[in-house]
């Protein structure tokens, strides 16, 4: 590819990726704000200032027929849909996938595989009826191996950008296969005169949850290219992949207890 649009094509696929990430987090943790608000503070309604306007919020049990619903997911799609390409045109085209004496078409396999391949495996466990701590322990784990196995067939930068980018995929795949479809499923509930399922709700949650903790690691693997010699190019670079799992899993759920 022409260099000058390579860099064209980068410098336009990075800044829609930022940009649209800095939406979703912000998205993600606003809700997660003021789900907790409702919990610790008055159950009925939550009052915010900001920009010289008020506001009231009120948390419902179940949709209204008669308003409109303002859904929160192209941010998602725009992250993930630029991120992608950018993952493409950087490392797939650009050579970054590998280091010398690998295999680019087999480093190029195996990264598109794990991200496939690992949201079907992440999605099937979590549908499973395993104890929701042995999920969680088979997760970090997988992850920590992945950290491990992927510098033996591509380049270690590109190993931890491929980690961060399955946990990326699992988010927006989170939102765009799970959340939305439940969340659509109990508006047509209550436009059709019914109960909506509860089990629905709590399944969407659950992967909201998901995405709260999955975010911050997925971000610290991402810029982590600005800080190679603590992170991918260390000898155990695996080893601080599981700190920054666990450590940005700490955060998530300290920021949530807010």
């Amino acid at each position: 590819m022409n260099y000058t649009l390579s860099e064209i094509l980068n410098l336009i696929f990075r800044w829609t990726h930022v940009f649209a990430a800095i939406m979703w987090v912000g998205a993600t943790y606003y809700f997660t704000w003021l789900d907790r608000r409702f919990h610790t503070t008055d159950p009925d309604e939550v009052w915010m200032v900001h920009s010289g306007g008020f506001y009231v919020v009120r948390k419902q049990s179940q949709p209204s027929a008669a308003h409109t619903l303002h859904w929160f997911k192209w941010e998602a799609a725009i992250t993930w849909l630029s991120g992608i390409p950018l993952l493409i045109l950087v490392y797939y085209v650009g050579g970054a996938i590998i280091e010398t004496g690998q295999n680019k078409a087999a480093a190029i396999g195996i990264g598109v595989g794990v991200l496939i391949g690992g949201w079907i495996v992440y999605n099937l466990l979590w549908n499973s009826p395993l104890p929701e701590m042995v999920k969680l322990l088979i997760s970090f784990a997988a992850l920590v191996a992945l950290g491990w196995w992927l510098p033996q067939v591509m380049s270690a930068r590109a190993a931890y950008l491929h980690v961060g980018a399955l946990l990326g995929t699992a988010m927006a795949a989170n939102v765009w296969d799970v959340i939305l479809p439940a969340q659509r499923k109990m508006v047509a509930a209550v436009r059709a005169g019914n109960p909506p399922d509860a089990r629905l709700a709590d399944r969407a949650k659950t992967r909201s949850k998901h995405n709260t903790y999955m975010v911050i690691p997925t971000v610290a693997i991402m810029i982590s290219n600005h800080a190679p010699v603590n992170t991918y190019s260390h000898e155990y670079s695996w080893l601080i992949l599981a700190a920054i799992l666990v450590v940005g899993g700490l955060v998530a759920h300290i920021i949530r207890k807010q």
